[in-house]
C-alpha cells in the first residue's frame, strides 16, 4: 500500500538525457535546464544506476545508437519500475524496426530525428511533461480513493471494537505513513487544548519527540494544520535530525480536540494536493472515531 514519492523539487519536473555524445548531452541540458532538473547519463547503464538512485522522471530523452545498449532497449528496460514516465527517442539513423516495436509496445511516446529543431524538440517535451502529470494525476487519484476505503475501513471497524484509543491509532498510524511515503509518522492523544499522551509511532517517528513541541501545541490549541515541504529552505530547525518535511494536523471532532497527528519525511516534499487531502481525511475520521470510542466508553 506503499505510496511512490515524487522525487523531483517543488518548482520543477525532472528528465534525464542520455546521449554518448558529450557535444549532445550539453546542448540537451542546456535546451532544458530552465524548465526542469536535468540529469545527464552518457550510456543506458549509466542512465539505469541514475534512476535507481534519483527515481522517477518525468521525461526521458535517449538516442538510439549507442554503444552497448540501442536507446529503445534502454527505455524497455525503464517501463516496468516507472511506467508513468515519458520517453523520446533520438535517432539519425532509420532504424525504423526498433522504432515501430517500442512505440507499439507503449515504451517510446515520439521519436525524434537528427539534427533536430530546439523549438520543435521544446514543444514535444512540454507536451511529454503535460502527460506525465496527467498519468500522475489520474494514478494518484485512483490510489486516493483505494487508500480512503481501506483506510475509513480500519477506522470504522476500530472505532467500534478498539480496547482504548491506543489500539485504535496503533490500528491507522502504519497504514497512513506508509499511504503517504512518510519515514514515520505519531499519533497523539489530547490533555484539554494541549498534546497529551503519545498513543501510536510508525515508521523512523520518535513517541517523545513532539511532547514540549511548540509546533504541535500551537497546531492542537488553533486546531489548524501546520504543512512544512522544505523545513531548511523556511528557516525552520527540525525537531530531530534527519527530518527535512513534515505535517502536523489537529485530530478534531466537532470542534472538540481529540489529539494531534504528525507526518515526517527524510527529504524535502512537493506535497501534492491528493496527499495533503487524504491526511487531511484521515485525521478528521481518527478525530470522530476516538470521540465515538470515548462516548461508548
Amino acid at each position: 500500500m506503499t505510496a511512490p514519492q515524487r522525487a523531483h523539487s517543488v518548482n520543477k519536473s525532472r528528465m534525464l538525457v542520455v546521449d554518448d555524445e558529450p557535444d549532445n548531452l550539453d546542448l540537451l541540458y542546456r535546451t532544458f535546464r530552465r524548465e526542469f532538473n536535468v540529469l545527464r547519463a552518457e550510456s543506458g547503464h549509466e542512465a539505469l544506476n541514475l534512476l535507481k538512485e534519483h527515481g522517477e522522471v518525468a521525461v526521458i530523452i535517449s538516442d538510439q545508437r549507442m554503444p552497448e545498449m540501442k536507446g529503445t532497449e534502454f527505455l524497455s528496460r525503464t517501463v516496468p519500475e516507472f511506467p508513468d514516465t515519458v520517453r523520446i527517442i533520438l535517432t539519425g539513423f532509420t532504424d525504423v524496426e526498433d522504432l515501430v516495436d517500442a512505440i507499439n509496445a507503449g515504451q517510446v511516446y515520439r521519436y525524434i530525428t537528427k539534427p533536430w529543431d530546439p523549438d520543435a524538440l521544446k514543444r514535444v517535451v512540454q507536451q511529454a511533461a503535460r502527460t506525465y502529470e496527467i498519468l500522475k494525476q489520474r494514478g494518484d487519484a485512483l490510489m486516493q480513493v483505494e487508500l480512503q476505503e481501506q483506510l475509513m475501513t480500519i477506522l470504522i471497524d476500530q472505532a467500534a471494537t478498539a480496547a482504548d484509543p491506543a489500539a485504535l491509532a496503533a490500528a491507522v498510524v502504519e497504514q497512513l505513513q506508509q499511504a503517504v511515503g512518510a519515514s514515520g509518522c505519531i499519533v497523539y492523544g489530547a490533555a484539554g487544548n494541549a498534546p497529551g499522551p503519545t498513543l501510536a509511532v510508525a515508521g523512523t517517528a520518535s513517541g517523545d519527540t513532539y511532547k514540549d513541541d511548540p509546533l504541535l501545541t500551537t497546531v492542537i490549541t488553533e486546531q489548524k494544520p501546520a504543512i512544512q515541504p522544505n523545513l531548511a529552505a523556511s528557516g525552520s530547525a527540525p525537531a530531530v535530525d534527519g527530518v527535512q518535511a513534515r505535517m502536523v494536523l489537529p485530530v478534531c471532532f466537532q470542534g472538540q480536540v481529540q489529539g494531534g497527528v504528525v507526518l515526517e519525511w527524510a527529504t524535502p516534499q512537493g506535497f501534492s494536493e491528493t496527499t495533503t487531502k487524504l491526511v487531511s481525511l484521515v485525521a478528521a475520521q481518527l478525530g470522530f472515531a476516538l470521540a465515538y470510542q470515548q462516548a461508548k466508553a
